[in-house]
């Protein structure tokens, strides 16, 4: 029998890896502020016509752009704390999903075991079980 496990993802962090980290997260904080001046375009452009709530469509647009500078706010929290990392410290990336083959005789506590792959630099480096 086969059930599914989750494996977590860990990154060993190298100089290559946090400048990708951090441009990743610069382009996604730029994006975001994109969109939140496209949303300030539209809002100007739709409260000029006709048979439209002003105060609905403030709220509207004023909640889409507040939750994007919230967005914004962790990706700067993110970047601050990326910065704090030493090379060689290990985080966590992501996580996912195993099968695992569970026969009779199976020792179900090594079963359930949290297990991490680790990778430096795009590279599997070990398997934690």
């Amino acid at each position: 029998m086969n059930i599914i496990k989750k494996v977590v993802i860990k990154q060993v962090i190298t100089e290559n890896s946090k400048s990708a980290l951090k441009q990743k997260f610069n382009n996604q904080k730029m994006r975001l502020e994109q969109e939140c001046q496209q949303l300030l375009f539209e809002q100007r452009k739709l409260q000029n016509k006709k048979g439209i709530s002003k105060q609905q469509l403030q709220s509207r647009f004023q909640q889409e752009i507040k939750k994007r500078k919230e967005k914004i706010n962790l990706i700067v929290f993110k970047i601050e704390q990326l910065e704090m990392l030493d090379i060689g410290s290990e985080i966590v990336e992501g996580e996912v999903e195993a099968l695992v083959e569970v026969n009779v005789g199976t020792h179900w506590n090594e079963l359930i075991e949290q297990t991490a792959i680790v990778i430096k630099d795009d590279i599997v480096i070990r398997i934690d079980k």
